[in-house]
């Protein structure tokens, strides 16, 4: 006749177990309240749980519409997966107070650097020493030449990410969230 041994640790599960069960009960957890009753104060699960994205609202300055967000312009994956394997560069739009944050500091950089691109001032010099004069950090702008009458900046203002171009038409920015996988602003090299 074959004998079956059990361990220490076997015995020990099933006591183990119906202690962690009647640990959830008597924390409550697997009870209903129904309402009127003690503690209806509380708000129910379903209430209290945060929603998987903020919702966007008029920020001021703008109208009640918002903005439409960035999108990486792909509706459907190519036939040679590049939008499926590039996703990693794809940034993180923003939404809620994030979103009104980045509008008000894209409109006080456009604001900032307007007065250059009228002078037709489009030294990445100039263009940063107008960017850190709003207070953004030294080590975390950078400007970058793009021809002869042309300028692209980015600035690290987490958890905020800003950047834009400047040139002799327009003077363009930017906010987002930064990257997947990827910590900072500037566009991740790589994959996955």
């Amino acid at each position: 006749m074959a004998m079956i041994r059990t361990t220490g640790v076997r015995r020990g599960m099933l006591p183990m177990a119906v202690l962690g069960v009647w640990g959830m009960l008597a924390a409550g957890c697997g009870t209903h309240r129904p309402e009127g009753s003690a503690g209806a104060a509380e708000p129910s699960r379903a209430a209290a749980a945060p929603p998987s994205r903020p919702a966007d609202f008029p920020c001021p300055g703008e109208s009640p519409s918002p903005t439409p967000t960035r999108s990486s312009g792909h509706t459907a994956p190519p036939a040679d997966r590049y939008a499926e394997n590039h996703g990693f560069r794809v940034p993180f739009p923003l939404h809620g107070q994030r979103r009104c944050d980045g509008l008000a500091a894209v409109r006080r950089i456009e604001d900032a650097l307007e007065p250059l691109r009228k002078r037709a001032d489009f030294d990445p010099v100039s263009t940063r020493s107008a960017l850190t004069g709003l207070g953004y950090s030294a080590g975390k702008v950078q400007s970058h030449q793009n021809g002869p009458a042309g300028v692209s900046f980015l600035i690290d203002a987490s958890p905020l990410c800003l950047e834009g171009t400047m040139n002799s038409r327009a003077t363009e920015a930017d906010a987002f969230g930064g990257y997947p996988d990827h910590s900072g602003c500037d566009v991740p090299s790589g994959g996955h």
